[in-house]
């Protein structure tokens, strides 16, 4: 079945979902019966990808284009060039829209919308498919009033609502001028009319939608709108509603503890971007944070609250130190959130950081997603260590599977203590990746008890109540006593040679 217009995207994974794609579609006008959304994962081969794409035999393909997708979409669109060059390409996203900064496949492309494209989109398209196509290339996407938009989650399809992440937004931009950020680049919040927003969710909770994911960045800007979303979920609480947001670390008043308090637990996930708590730093890339406030907040949420707090850190922000990140790394555990997400910083085009490039000798990998590699204070080899850092600190200690072991491993001295379990655990792995749950279990009795000496009954003891709680088939080596590494087998077929074997 053929259609004129194509709106793609490459997701990292299956249950995400492309927002953006859905607001231009639905924001199309009459051309909505001509276009179709079809998604991808980054996991997919891009041949396929590509022919999928081309057995709609579409005229147009629109693009959205991230630091996570643009590997893989730079190769579909030289496919799709070589194999129909008459179809013509439209990129859009953060990562094409800070020309003269851009990727190189801007020039495979036949046009790029920067900015906001609901109505830009549907203006280039009317014009290409009546022969009008406009002879620039780089076209500046055009605002539209928040009330004029029409919403995007009719676009939500029914598989989409039964596996996948459903994302919504109560408002668009950013007051605050966080350099490392995009959203620096905004004016202001602007809120979506509520009303009809709310009657927009309440017909997803009707439709069956359990998980609403908010992607404003500043969901606790405003607080008499946040308490009258939060009062519209929590009269239709049920059993299975979970509601994510992110919020300013700083701003807690009342009125939001008041109806916080009155949520169910494990109902509600803060997302709260903490990024350093150096006063120094925060103010060398223009990051206003009361970081005492911040720091009650959390304590008070913890404590008061069934929430599950999501915090965030970035290591390698300019006069960043290994020594500095530990000391936020280890206030923020003293916290006990339930996660502490480890961010590598990342070049994003046209981020306002990038004017520190030179003067704090920024070296961002050239490939995407475009990590630091080194600082004038940090080396490539201490930027190793915490990549590998944030690497097992999200198996072990965001897992939630080593919760009763946790405590001893970290000690009263956590970072410290955890970079060691972290280096351990690459040398004796020999990866940071792919290590089967048993393994980790053996590997963390093994260097707690022989490199950091703790009492091996403590241990044990500990590990085994998360053993259980994990489910996990089979005997660990330490519970069986033994702690000699397998030999390998010598002069064996693999599995997939025995097969061919016939005995």
């Amino acid at each position: 079945m053929s259609t004129d217009i194509l709106f793609t995207t490459l997701n990292a994974r299956y249950m995400h979902t492309a927002f953006g794609l859905r607001y231009l579609q639905a924001n199309l006008g009459d051309l909505q019966q001509h276009a179709l959304i079809q998604e991808f994962t980054i996991q997919e081969q891009t041949l396929n990808i590509a022919e999928q794409l081309l057995a709609h035999q579409p005229k147009i393909i629109c693009f959205s284009v991230y630091i996570w997708n643009i590997t893989e979409i730079t190769q579909i669109i030289l496919l799709l060039k070589q194999i129909s060059p008459e179809t013509v390409i439209i990129l859009g996203g953060p990562e094409v829209s800070h020309a003269p900064d851009v990727p190189d496949i801007v020039e495979q492309a036949d046009y790029i919308i920067s900015g906001p494209g609901e109505q830009s989109v549907k203006t280039l398209c009317e014009q290409i498919l009546a022969d009008q196509a406009p002879a620039e290339k780089f076209i500046e996407g055009i605002a539209t009033a928040l009330d004029k938009l029409v919403l995007p989650y009719d676009y939500y399809t029914d598989e989409d609502i039964r596996n996948r992440l459903i994302y919504v937004e109560a408002s668009r931009g950013c007051p605050f001028k966080c350099e490392f950020c995009l959203s620096s680049l905004d004016k202001t919040a602007t809120a979506f009319p509520l009303e009809p927003f709310l009657e927009a969710m309440d017909k997803l909770l009707q439709r069956g939608v359990r998980n609403f994911k908010f992607i404003d960045r500043t969901f606790n800007l405003k607080v008499a709108t946040s308490v009258r979303i939060l009062e519209f979920f929590l009269e239709r609480m049920t059993d299975d509603l979970y509601l994510h947001f992110e919020v300013i670390p700083d701003n807690l008043p009342e009125k939001l503890k008041v109806i916080l308090q009155r949520f169910p637990n494990h109902s509600l996930q803060f997302e709260i971007g903490v990024q350093t708590l150096d006063p120094e730093i925060q103010t060398l890339i223009s990051r206003k944070q009361n970081n005492d406030k911040t720091k009650d907040n959390i304590r008070w949420l913890r404590q008061n609250t069934g929430a599950h707090l999501h915090t965030d850190l970035i290591f390698g922000l300019p006069e960043d130190t290994l020594d500095n990140f530990a000391d936020s790394f280890n206030q923020l555990i003293a916290l006990e959130p339930q996660e502490i997400q480890l961010g590598i910083l990342k070049r994003l085009r046209g981020a306002p950081l990038n004017r520190h490039n030179g003067h704090y000798a920024l070296r961002f990998n050239p490939q995407a997603p475009y990590n630091i590699l080194s600082t004038s204070k940090i080396t490539f080899n201490e930027m190793q260590q915490v990549n590998r850092f944030a690497r097992f600190w999200d198996m072990i200690g965001n897992s939630g599977r080593f919760a009763n072991t946790l405590p001893i491993l970290l000690g009263d001295q956590p970072f410290e203590r955890f970079i060691q379990l972290s280096e351990q655990l690459y040398q004796r792995a020999g990866s940071s990746w792919k290590i089967a749950l048993k393994r980790q279990f053996e590997l963390v009795f093994v260097i707690l008890t022989e490199h950091f000496e703790e009492e091996a009954g403590t241990v044990k003891q500990a590990l085994s109540l998360d053993y259980d709680r994990n489910q996990i088939k089979g005997i660990p080596a330490y519970e069986a006593n033994n702690l000699t590494p397998k030999q390998k087998r010598v002069g064996t077929a693999n599995k997939r040679q025995q097969l061919h074997q016939i005995n």
